[in-house]
């Protein structure tokens, strides 16, 4: 694809302190209106015949954000003649395939449906857009099966995106070949045996989610406000391809204080929205000897909860973990945000 091109360098994480009349609220609230001109890209005899998908990328590098609009398509070839329903789902690979997974409204009744929607992708940073590519899947919704059937899709590595510039593509739709998954996949947690080729490679060394922090040294209350904002991409721990995530923060050592939180529950979702405050009291130099460490989990009705991922931020962390700690309580009433990868083990106790 046209879109191909050398990533660029890894660059230092950028601490937001939001506007304080908008706590606790998500980065982003509307979608992009830019529509620039569409660049049309590739072209065959076998993709053509698919039709063709419009649509508009924004990489927000400033609110850690991926925006695709999905415009219209033409020229679609469904399996039977007449009008069609059809709707988009969009994939970031490598990765999850439910956690990454976003879709459209359907349109009804027309081969050239129009969307204008936008799906958004957050904590989507710099190093993502490096790494990884959007696969855009246009499907016919019908009412008489129970699966939708796949009419083309496209993917576009997303290395080339210049940061906070919309960019609009007209790309000619391919075929979606099908592969069966290995058998050590077969029966787990209910998945499908196929999917498209090229999947195994993708998943392999899957990420376990992300989360949105928010630290704040309260001189005022003197203490630590931790905000737990939201989450994307968590892996699925249920049958249904889903999890039921909470958010657990533990600040060790204890010192015979509340020590422990958690948020509520959100149902059958892998980006959940918590948007949830908690308060640690202790002076700057108390906490500065502590270690928070937060961990996702998976609810489960009557069994153990499972084990999503984890993070762990204190003086001995080291990353963007150090700087975000380090950031926070060299600061007084300044909100810090920033994104954490989940760890596939729980945050361990030091000494």
């Amino acid at each position: 694809m046209a879109c191909a091109g050398p990533a660029g360098g890894r660059q230092r994480p950028v601490l937001h302190a939001p506007d304080p009349q908008a706590m606790l609220t998500p980065a982003i609230h509307s979608a992009p209106q830019l529509q620039p001109e569409p660049e049309p890209e590739g072209d065959s005899d076998d993709s053509t015949a698919l039709g063709t998908l419009e649509f508009t990328l924004l990489f927000d590098a400033d609110n850690s954000a991926l925006h695709c609009t999905a415009h219209r398509a033409k020229g679609l070839k469904p399996p039977a003649s007449g009008s069609v329903d059809t709707y988009v789902k969009a994939n970031l690979l490598p990765g999850a395939s439910k956690a990454s997974q976003l879709r459209t409204r359907t349109v009804r009744g027309t081969r050239g449906p129009v969307w204008e929607e936008t799906l958004t992708y957050h904590g989507f940073t710099r190093q993502d857009a490096g790494r990884k590519t959007l696969r855009l899947c246009v499907y016919e919704d019908s009412r008489l099966r129970r699966r939708a059937t796949p009419l083309g899709e496209l993917r576009v590595p997303l290395r080339k995106l210049v940061p906070n510039r919309a960019r609009g593509f007209d790309i000619c739709l391919e075929k979606r070949r099908l592969t069966k998954r290995p058998k050590r996949l077969d029966t787990a947690r209910g998945m499908s045996l196929y999917e498209e080729e090229g999947m195994e490679a993708e998943t392999s060394g899957e990420e376990r989610g992300r989360i949105l922090l928010s630290l704040c040294y309260s001189s005022q209350r003197g203490g630590l406000l931790v905000g737990v904002l939201r989450c994307a991409h968590l892996a699925p721990m249920d049958a249904n391809g889903y999890s039921d995530p909470f958010v657990r923060l533990f600040l060790h050592p204890s010192s015979g204080k509340k020590s422990k939180y958690k948020t509520s529950v959100r149902r059958k979702t892998l980006n959940p929205e918590f948007n949830e405050e908690f308060f640690y009291a202790g002076h700057r130099e108390e906490l500065a000897q502590k270690a928070l460490l937060v961990s996702v989990w998976d609810y489960d009705l009557g069994t153990a909860d499972d084990f999503i991922g984890g993070v762990q931020l204190s003086s001995r962390a080291s990353g963007e973990r150090l700087h975000h700690w380090r950031e926070c309580l060299s600061r007084s009433d300044r909100r810090l945000e920033l994104w954490h990868l989940l760890d596939s083990v729980p945050p361990q106790l030091g000494d």
